[in-house]
């Protein structure tokens, strides 16, 4: 049985089906550790809920007038845990691209449900455990990540990039990738900013590895890692000031 985290995960539903907004509401009141926090018509609507309001998760339909669920998610900066629900199969590549929770296709059952519902409070018991490890020194040339049941110690300076999969993260070095249970949040509070940058929803990139961008993409040992919209800008700057 899952267990709770101390207090429920807030939960927001932007549907613009109002039968399909039902749903997912008994589904949260049937979910111990879950607490309905609204609902929503439109991304529009949400969009301004989320910029007033703390969520910890957004079970977000994708098939919407004027935004799409996958458009609301390219204009949040630090957006919620995030379950899109959708009456379709086709955006499953573009969901994997925002590292959301999980997917489900309506007509949405319970039992899928609760499977969602679960891995979004797994991952805030490991953004939560992630807390309690190691702090990096300040100045330090390293820091410790959480690698199935060890901490393992990783230079900064052998770091080319870190990928969001998921509810993971690969730690890229020039010899190994580390597959940690964390988010990009996490990453960012303990990599030095001075050194590493958000170039996508999905990127964390060293810049002492970069070798060229191209084509709205910055080029790391032959691979090119796309650089999202919202982060192109504060990538030049970090790059002209590097």
């Amino acid at each position: 049985m899952p267990h709770s985290p101390v207090s429920p995960l807030r939960c927001l539903v932007v549907d613009d089906d109002p039968m399909a907004v039902q749903v997912v509401q008994n589904c949260i009141a049937n979910t111990s550790f879950l607490e309905a926090a609204g609902s929503c018509t439109s991304a529009v609507e949400a969009a301004d809920v989320l910029r007033s309001t703390p969520i910890d998760l957004l079970f977000l339909d994708v098939e919407m007038p004027q935004m799409s669920g996958i458009d609301l998610l390219g204009t949040l900066q630090n957006p919620p845990l995030v379950v899109l629900i959708t009456s379709s199969t086709e955006y499953a590549v573009q969901a994997f691209e925002h590292s959301v929770v999980d997917y489900l296709v309506k007509p949405v059952r319970y039992a899928r449900f609760l499977q969602a519902a679960q891995k979004a409070l797994d991952a805030v018991e490991a953004r939560s455990a992630s807390d309690k490890e190691p702090t990096t020194p300040s100045g330090a040339d390293f820091t410790f990540v959480k690698v199935d049941n060890k901490l393992v110690r990783v230079l900064f300076d052998e770091v080319r990039y870190v990928e969001a999969l998921g509810d993971y993260v690969h730690v890229v070095t020039g010899q190994q990738k580390l597959i940690v249970y964390s988010t990009m949040r996490a990453v960012e509070e303990k990599f030095p900013a001075q050194q590493f940058v958000r170039v996508h929803r999905s990127f964390i990139v060293n810049l002492r590895h970069i070798q060229a961008i191209e084509d709205n993409a910055v080029v790391i040992e032959g691979k090119h890692i796309s650089i999202g919209q919202t982060y192109l800008r504060e990538v030049l700057q970090r790059l002209n000031k590097f």
